[in-house]
């Protein structure tokens, strides 16, 4: 079974894509979180440019999504982050660091040349691992 992740509130993606998608594989369940990046104002652009705040504010989105798909942050296994500057690493870093303390997924962060919001400088992704409580063997 596959199921698409919308959180409470969520705002209206732009395309035909969920949040997340959440798949049941019998003993356990895989959650794909779609690149999440800043929330948007009227204008359709990043509502900060301050790149630590923008990554906050991801890693939030991130954690509100997981939720809802009966996760956390704790249960991420892999996260591929994107950033507009590679010079904002160290400040990018020292906050993934803090949100995956326990975690410690596999990661992968590479420069790209523009996000799809208008300032956005950071956009992250991640796939989580939960154990099936209800599976029996």
């Amino acid at each position: 079974m596959i199921e698409n992740i919308y959180p409470e509130d969520w705002q209206q993606t732009r395309g035909f894509y969920s949040p997340a998608k959440k798949i049941d594989m019998g003993s356990f369940y895989m959650i794909y979180v779609s690149g999440q990046q800043v929330d948007k104002n009227e204008n359709d652009e990043a509502t900060t440019d301050n790149v630590e705040e923008q990554t906050e504010l991801v890693f939030q989105a991130i954690e509100k999504i997981l939720k809802s798909a009966s996760a956390s942050m704790k249960d991420v296994v892999k996260a591929q982050i994107f950033l507009t500057d590679i010079n904002d690493f160290p400040k990018v870093s020292a906050i993934r660091d803090k949100w995956f303390a326990e975690s410690k997924p596999v990661c992968t962060l590479l420069e790209v040349n523009a996000m799809t919001r208008k300032g956005a400088k950071i956009e992250i992704e991640v796939t989580a691992i939960i154990k099936n409580k209800s599976w029996k063997i």
